[in-house]
C-alpha cells in the first residue's frame, strides 16, 4: 500500500505554513521529515493521517492494506497519550474498542503486539509504573494491535532522555524492518534519521516547501557499523547545509512572537 500526499497549500487564518509539498511513502518504505522549527513537519503528518485536511491538496492511498489492517494509517506520539488509569494491555486494547471483533480475537491482538514489543511481562501494570521508553513501547504497541500499513510518528524519542533513546531507536528500527510496516518519521534529530530511515524530506523554514530528499543508500542494518560512519557523517554535514540558514531564521522569527 503506498500513501501519496499533495498539499498544495495549508494555511491557519491568513498563516500559510506549507505550500507545494508531494510525498509518496511507498509499501514497507521509511521516509524521515526534517526541518527547522515551525516549518510545518507536524501539520504535514496531521494532514497525511487525515486529522487535517490541506487548504488545498489531496491525500490518497494507493493498493490494499494488509489482510488483518484495521486502521490503515496509526500514530505513535511525542507525549506517549497513554490513559493513566488502565493497564498497559488495556491502554493496548484500546483501539480494538471501536472495531467488532470477537473477544478473542481482541486479546490476541493484544497479546501478540505485547509481545512483539516486549512488555508481555507487564501487561497489568499501570503507565506510572513505567519508565519513558517502556511507556513509549506501550504506544508503539497500541499502534501496532491494528495491524497498520503505515505508522505516522511525531517525535517520538524527542522526550526520552539521550541514553533510553539510543537503546529505543535500535528496538524502532527492528520492529519496523521485521513487520515491514511503512512509517513517516518526523524529528528535529539528524541522527535518528539518518539511522531510520530509507529517505529525508528536508522542509523549508515556513511556508514549508520540500528543499531536499535525501536517499540513503547503506541499508539500515548496516548503518552501525564503524565502516559506516564516515559516509553517515558526510549525509548529516549535508542535511546541516541544507537547513542551516533557515533554522537560524526560525529560530529569530520564534523569539520575535
Amino acid at each position: 500500500m503506498d500513501l501519496i500526499v499533495e498539499v498544495k497549500r495549508h494555511a491557519y487564518d491568513r498563516l500559510t505554513v506549507l505550500e507545494d509539498v508531494s510525498l509518496t511513502v511507498r509499501g514497507g518504505e521509511i521516509v524521515a521529515v526534517i526541518g527547522p522549527s515551525g516549518c510545518g513537519k507536524s501539520t504535514l503528518l496531521g494532514i497525511a493521517g487525515g486529522i487535517l485536511a490541506p487548504s488545498a491538496g489531496s491525500v490518497r492511498i494507493e493498493g490494499a492494506p494488509p489482510a488483518d489492517c484495521l486502521n490503515p494509517l496509526t500514530y505513535v506520539f511525542q507525549d506517549f497519550a497513554l490513559l493513566p488509569w488502565r493497564s498497559v494491555a488495556d491502554n493496548v486494547a484500546f483501539p480494538l474498542e471501536h472495531h467488532r471483533l470477537p473477544r478473542g480475537e481482541r486479546e490476541r491482538r493484544v497479546m501478540d503486539a505485547l509481545r512483539r514489543t516486549g512488555l508481555a511481562d507487564v501487561a497489568g501494570v499501570l503507565p506510572k509504573q513505567l519508565s519513558g521508553g517502556m511507556r513509549q513501547r506501550v504506544g508503539i504497541a497500541r499502534a501496532l494491535v491494528v495491524r497498520p500499513a503505515v505508522l505516522l510518528m511525531d517525535e517520538p524519542l524527542s522526550a526520552l532522555d539521550a541514553q533510553t533513546r539510543e537503546l529505543l531507536i535500535e528496538d524502532f528500527l527492528d520492529l519496523l524492518l521485521r513487520e515491514q510496516v511503512a512509517a513517516i518519521y518526523v524529528t528535529h534529530n539528524f541522527a535518528e534519521a539518518l539511522r531510520l530511515a530509507d529517505r529525508i524530506v528536508v522542509l523549508s523554514r515556513r511556508p514549508g516547501r520540500i528543499k531536499d530528499v535525501v536517499a540513503i543508500p547503506l541499508p539500515q542494518r548496516e548503518r552501525g557499523a564503524a565502516s559506516a560512519q564516515a559516509e553517515l557523517a558526510e549525509l548529516g554535514a549535508r542535511l546541516w547545509s541544507l537547513i542551516r540558514d533557515d533554522a537560524s531564521i526560525a529560530e529569530r522569527e520564534v523569539a520575535d512572537v
